[in-house]
């Protein structure tokens, strides 16, 4: 591979890693760029459908990074709901905060008409008050709203460090492709 597309595949890839901190699929975005370059590469160096045909990543190198965006989302999605439940949350409110926030994702993105912020302030915002209204509407608990904002908080706390950890992964997965890019 040339390193003017070696360079290229990770300029491109820092981008779509970095949208992972707004709430966009940046990693997933990351490893179709490296499925179509996987693909292409017979087209680009020679030697299409030959068994000497150019390698950059390999599809054991993608299957890894696709097995490290999975854990990613799962963490992401899960560390609001755990962050409200360390916070004391009843399971109303682990369910109000992981519903929250994903609907919250997508309406932000509506109705918040800042590019890629709305997703993360929805986010955010949705994570919030579907734990406080999941606490307030336990007829277990009977929370009032004022006990009702440490699990709201803590979800989302977990909700932050969840998006943090998903942005980490998604660094180490454009980090090995970007490398092995310049070393094919």
């Amino acid at each position: 591979m040339t390193i003017a597309v070696a360079a290229t595949f990770a300029f491109f890839g820092a981008l779509t890693a970095a949208t992972v901190l707004v709430g966009l699929p940046g990693t997933w975005m990351l490893l179709l760029l490296a499925v179509i370059l996987e693909l292409a590469d017979g087209y680009l160096l020679g030697g299409a459908g030959t068994a000497t045909a150019p390698v950059t990543f390999g599809w054991w190198l993608i299957g890894g990074g696709v097995a490290m965006a999975v854990v990613g989302e799962v963490l992401d999605l899960a560390a609001g709901a755990l962050g409200a439940k360390q916070g004391g949350a009843s399971r109303r409110g682990v369910l109000g905060a992981f519903l929250g926030g994903m609907g919250g994702a997508l309406f932000g993105t509506f109705l918040l008409p800042i590019p890629l912020v709305g997703t993360l302030v929805g986010a955010l915002a949705g994570t919030f008050f579907g734990a406080l209204v999941g606490e307030m509407n336990d007829p277990e608990q009977k929370r009032s709203a004022d006990e009702a904002l440490k699990p709201a908080a803590a979800a989302t706390i977990g909700r932050v460090l969840g998006t943090i950890g998903k942005a980490g992964i998604a660094s180490v997965v454009w980090m090995v492709l970007s490398v092995a890019a310049f070393l094919a």
